[in-house]
């Protein structure tokens, strides 16, 4: 049986999770009485918390706003969570890494000893993707004025910085994502009638906003979605717009580390069918020979014609690099 105190933050955790909780439901969560889900409510409120309650056989509670803020109470996974966000959060690349610090160690001081111990033991440390150069940071006042424009509905202006010469573009925001360390906006650009997703870091914001629009229907309907299909360089749907099958000859055991977003399943004991995709059918079969074995095409026709013109491509390259190895180094003059 949970301690009364214990089970008023189990309660006002579960009433900050949704926005309504049947009454039936929460005494189940908590293994309690109705009652004594009304006497917690009770308790909760006159610490500041303005909870609702709805009448009627599926009455319930609500967590309102209120005017004023009380403590905010944590649980441990919460507490273990808001430490975690708290020493990645470099790695959006926002500028919030001062303030995040900051933050973090204020939490720190508050958390009892037990679980101060346990999260000092929990040192994160992001590693960036090979090849990855330094993250384009975002000012916090942009990120800001993008968010009050999506907020808004209204159109908003924008150069590449606060003295750009070039006309202003013209864009109807809509979402704000991050992906990989880089802040993009999804926006309606009105100039070329079409989406398009811009880098938040190459956006300067001018004032005022333009007028309010109407949300338009995005392609897919996720933003999720449609921003991966574009990073594929897809219009409609999350899918790269070339694939192809192969036979690796290779164990299954030594292609799945590299399946990727791709699909493999074993054929034998040293064969392989892998499926991927690409921007195109040269890029796929370029990234198919990092696995550095026999390949063999299964479908499409495209993809096997790709592998011929990589190959007259490497064979002139191999010609020329054979060339210059054969000529003669060059002498300095006696003088």
């Amino acid at each position: 049986m949970a301690s009364p105190t214990s089970r008023l933050l189990q309660l006002l955790s579960l009433l900050q999770a949704r926005r309504e909780w049947p009454g039936a439901l929460l005494a189940d969560r908590l293994d309690v009485s109705h009652r004594t889900i009304r006497r917690d409510v009770d308790r909760l409120r006159e610490m500041g918390y303005r909870i609702e309650a709805t009448m009627g056989p599926d009455g319930g509670y609500h967590l309102d706003a209120g005017s004023e803020l009380p403590p905010l109470l944590f649980d441990d996974e919460q507490n273990v969570a808001l430490t975690v966000a708290l020493q990645t959060a470099a790695v959006a690349g926002s500028g919030f890494e001062e303030p995040a610090l900051r933050a973090l160690t204020t939490v720190r001081q508050v958390l009892p000893s037990r679980l101060r111990h346990r999260l000092d033991a929990l040192d994160v440390t992001s590693v960036p993707r090979a090849g990855d150069g330094p993250t384009p940071q975002v000012a916090v006042p942009v990120l800001l004025a993008l968010s009050a424009a999506i907020r808004a509905r209204e159109v908003l202006r924008f150069g590449r910085s606060d003295d750009d010469p070039e006309p202003p573009r013209r864009v109807e925001p809509h979402h704000l994502v991050t992906s990989q360390g880089r802040w993009y906006l999804v926006a309606w650009d009105l100039d070329r009638d079409d989406w398009r997703i811009f880098r938040a870091d190459r956006i300067a914001p001018r004032t005022p906003t333009g007028p309010r629009f109407r949300p338009r229907e995005r392609p897919g309907g996720d933003v999720q979605a449609f921003v991966a299909a574009r990073f594929k360089g897809s219009d409609q749907t999350d899918a790269w717009p070339c694939v192809g099958s192969v036979v690796l000859h290779l164990p299954f055991e030594a292609v799945r580390p590299f399946v990727g977003d791709g699909t493999a399943e074993p054929l034998g004991p040293d064969r392989t069918r892998y499926t991927a995709g690409a921007w195109s059918w040269v890029a796929l079969a370029a990234s198919l020979n990092r696995f550095d074995t026999d390949i063999d095409v299964v479908e499409p026709p495209e993809l096997a014609a790709a592998f011929a013109q990589l190959a007259e491509r490497n064979a002139a390259t191999a010609q020329t690099v054979s060339r210059g190895a054969r000529r003669p180094a060059v002498r300095d003059a006696p003088r």
